[in-house]
């Protein structure tokens, strides 16, 4: 009898690999090469003689899009909401769905292996969709009876046996909701982002954004920090007065509060120091002294959302870095699973096993022993949503075994965990009553009496604050009384870690997303993040929600969102249809998006009011081919250049740098060429402004550089600048289609560039000038001619860099040529490609193109 194939499939390469070591009998497996590797060994499932191979995807197999016509932003953006949608490759040049296919040719079980969550529920069907028509047909029953999902929360031994003995089926119901949601924030997402970027850029040139998004998380977000900027520009204020005293004890001053605190009229704040003074002579009396036993409750166990918050407000960690850290260490087997609402630890949760392991640090080992020899009580606090159990190290480490943040991270985890099963902090506090004439001042003292968990957890550890002793009607001197004066304080702005808590109050977001709301915010230049991680919003990011509150203030509450989180939360439990709350919420958002767009004047009113207008905007910079007058160049994103006569605004390649070329001009248009470059050592082409955005040949898109141009005669063109195919076009997995061009823009350090891809040669130094020859290589190449620096005593060479030795070696990056080479056949000799059979295709398209 043949043994059974098991197909495993995990998310992430590093995992799958962490978990074969574990599952695999003494760690001993083979591993292939694919598009992700393929581990395989040799063992029992369910009681039988099995094959394992276990591989894995890179996250989402598949994401979401407009079908091709709705891709374009000429499109009415009111149409998307009812445009159809498409899933294609994330990640199409790994080729995933080939190689998932491939791998589960013939296999009898597929065991999911992907992040115990609803995404990963989401991507578990997307490899069931790959991998279950390949599968064999089991004797009894559907193919689906052998898909099986593996329930895990942490990379150890222990878990990983424990899950693969129970393993379960994935959750359709949850998979639906993240389709639903996906389309939901796509549709809502892009419909507006469009419109708003299309119409206040054109418009406004010191916006400094690529686009001006909207997003049904995003903006909430941006709307808590905004709310608070409000609340703290139009603060006013007030003076306060506050009677201050002091009195001596053994030679000892002591400052004493004032019972009433403060009062907000000058006159009255005088009556009473007055009274005070007055009373100064006859001494403070002892009225009454309180001391109280308190305590400070150990830690919940640790979730996402605090461990964010941590990283945020002490750490000094951002939240997407924060995840970044957590979800490396959990895949290395030293935490569990970091995406978690749970605050309190299952009734099975072996709490001794994970002290034991962590009893071996030299950090806080000997604590660990203590809590176990001399026991402890166990947490019943916190919340349990049943997603995962709370963050707790699996595995011990010390300090040497990272780097800077992973350390700090791993340390604030491991802390906790054991601070969570500690004795709460116990300190007493003792408060001392004043009365001076008729007025009462008071003085606090603190002493901790058992630190607890804060020995572990130092951050949270409380300082003593030591008073003498008093007795009860003691008399002390009084030596000094005055009113002081203050002002009341606005609110600071909010922190990473306030708002990371107003999103999980309102529901926005989850706590794996929460993260990426925030970056998305700050990248989209709304907010700005300064010193102790504040976050200040923008005039852009304040503009648009002001604008959202003038037109529709419940585009920018939470409220929106919550309501559909809370939906959605009904399609992973069962109790509601993906197509009904999809369709209700499209339906809602494309109502608002219409009137939205209706009273856009509102918000642009705001805008007018903040920003500058285009044609106030940028400096001179180019002239227009139809007005030939100065075109201005707009800097801030996205670059961009204006004709304030023609009233058009023509967009440049973003991320790199744009100067004027040489006052040389298109021949097609008279628009003068600007040259983009990505530096010294990277690309540089040619751009004509009109040719870029409306390119003037059939089937040639948007973005045409000179360095794509067909133009026969233009000395900018490709057709004249183009040397040979890009080396890359061998490569049998992903081939260039693009052409090495020879950068005339690049002197005096000549090189060559792909106009597809980012290969580029630079030539040596001791090259002056590189120039176009008129002669064809057999291979397809066109010949170069190279003049050296006269210091060099060097004569001028012509020749083909594909063939020619010598013209090879002028090039200070080679090339890995050897399939080109053999594809025309023969060995390597000198001149015109001698010896080389002629490649007809090549030669053609080369010579149609001159």
């Amino acid at each position: 009898m043949s043994p059974c194939k098991v197909l495993m499939v995990a998310e992430k390469p590093s995992l799958a690999e962490s978990l074969t070591r574990l599952l695999a009998p003494n760690s001993q497996y083979s591993t292939e090469r694919h598009a992700t590797p393929v581990h395989s060994w040799k063992g029992n499932f369910r009681n039988e003689p099995a094959e394992f191979h276990f591989t894995s995807v890179t996250g989402h197999v598949y994401g979401l899009d407009f079908t091709k016509e709705y891709n374009s932003w000429d499109i009415d953006p009111f149409k998307l909401f009812e445009a159809k949608t498409v899933k294609s490759e994330s990640n199409p040049k790994m080729h995933l769905t080939h190689h998932l296919q491939t791998v589960a040719k013939g296999v009898d079980f597929l065991v999911l292996w992907l992040d115990c969550d609803r995404e990963g529920e989401n991507i578990c069907f997307e490899v069931i969709e790959n991998c279950l028509p390949n599968m064999k047909s089991p004797k009894q029953g559907g193919k689906m009876n052998n898909v099986l999902r593996a329930k895990f929360s942490a990379i150890t031994k222990e878990d990983v046996h424990r899950a693969m003995k129970n393993l379960g089926k994935p959750n359709e119901n949850e998979s639906r909701a993240v389709d639903a949601r996906q389309e939901l924030d796509l549709k809502v997402g892009v419909a507006f982002t469009r419109f708003q970027t299309r119409f206040f850029q054109g418009k406004y040139g010191d916006l400094d954004s690529t686009v001006i998004s909207y997003g049904p998380c995003q903006t909430p977000t941006l709307s808590f920090c905004v709310e608070r900027h409000d609340r703290i520009q139009g603060f006013q204020p007030e003076p306060f007065w506050s009677v201050s005293a002091t009195v001596t004890k053994s030679d000892l001053p002591i400052k004493l509060s004032w019972c009433r605190e403060r009062v907000f009229d000058r006159q009255i704040g005088t009556m009473f120091v007055n009274s005070v003074i007055d009373a100064k002579g006859q001494g403070a009396k002892v009225l009454s002294i309180n001391v109280q036993k308190k305590s400070k409750a150990r830690p919940h166990a640790l979730n996402t959302v605090e461990m964010l918050k941590h990283c945020s407000s002490s750490l000094g960690i951002s939240p997407s870095e924060c995840m970044s850290i957590a979800e490396r260490l959990y895949m290395q087997g030293y935490i569990s699973y970091p995406r978690t609402e749970t605050s309190k630890y299952p009734e099975s949760f072996d709490l001794d096993a994970v002290l034991r392991e962590q009893s071996a640090s030299p950090d806080w080992g000997h604590y660990c022993k203590t809590l176990l020899s001399s026991g402890y009580d166990r947490p019943s606090g916190g919340t349990d949503t049943g997603d995962h159990p709370p963050i707790t190290p699996t595995r011990v480490a010390n300090e040497g075994d990272f780097a800077g943040d992973t350390w700090r991270l791993y340390d604030f985890i491991a802390r906790t965990f054991i601070g969570s099963i500690s004795p709460g902090l116990k300190y007493t506090t003792t408060n001392v009553t004043f009365s001076i004439g008729l007025e009462q001042f008071e003085c606090k003292g603190t002493k901790v009496t058992s630190p607890g968990f804060s020995s572990v957890m130092h951050w949270i550890t409380k300082s003593d604050e030591s008073i003498p002793e008093f007795k009860q009607g003691e008399v002390l001197t009084v030596s000094n009384v005055s009113l002081t004066e203050g002002k009341t304080s606005p609110p600071d702005y909010l922190t990473e870690s306030e708002l990371i808590g107003l999103m999980e109050q309102n529901g926005i977001g989850t706590d794996a997303s929460i993260p990426t709301h925030i970056n998305n915010i700050c990248q989209r230049n709304y907010v700005q993040v300064t010193s102790g991680r504040k976050l200040i919003p923008t005039n852009l990011g304040i503009v648009l929600i002001h604008g959202y509150q003038k037109i529709d203030p419940e585009l920018s509450l939470p409220t929106m969102r919550s309501d559909v989180e809370q939906q959605l939360n009904l399609i992973a439990s069962g109790k509601a249809s993906h197509g009904q709350v999809l369709d209700y919420f499209l339906n809602m958002f494309a109502k608002k998006f219409a009137y939205f767009t209706k009273q856009i004047e509102a918000m642009d009113e705001l805008f007018e009011a903040t920003f500058s207008p285009l044609a106030a905007t940028g400096k001179v910079f180019s002239k227009c081919g139809k007005c030939k007058r100065y075109m201005k160049y707009i800097s801030l994103k996205p670059n961009r250049l204006h004709c304030a006569t023609c009233d058009e605004t023509y967009s440049l390649p973003l991320n790199g740098h744009i100067k004027l070329y040489k006052e040389l001009k298109c021949p097609l248009d008279d628009f003068e060429l600007v040259l983009y470059s990505t530096g010294s050592k990277g690309t540089g082409f040619p751009i004509c402004p009109a040719c870029y955005n409306n390119p003037p040949f059939e089937n040639f898109k948007k973005g045409m550089a000179c360095n794509h141009c067909p133009h026969p005669t233009c000395p900018h063109s490709m057709v004249t600048n183009a040397v040979c195919p890009c080396p890359e076009s061998e490569n049998e997995q992903e081939p260039c289609k693009g052409s090495l061009i020879l950068d005339a823009t690049s002197a005096p350090r000549w090189k060559l560039s792909c106009n597809e891809c980012n290969i580029v040669s630079s030539f040596i130094d001791t090259v002056k000038h590189v120039t176009i020859g008129k002669n064809m290589c057999q291979c397809g190449s066109v010949h170069l001619k190279v003049e050296f620096r006269e210091n060099q005593n060097k004569e001028p060479m012509e020749g083909c860099i594909m063939c020619d030795e010598d013209m090879e070696a002028l090039l200070a990056t080679r090339f890995a040529r050897k399939n080109v080479r053999a594809r025309f056949g023969g060995g390597r000799k000198k001149g015109r490609g001698g010896g080389k059979r002629f490649d007809p295709k090549l030669r053609k398209l080369y010579a149609d193109m001159r």
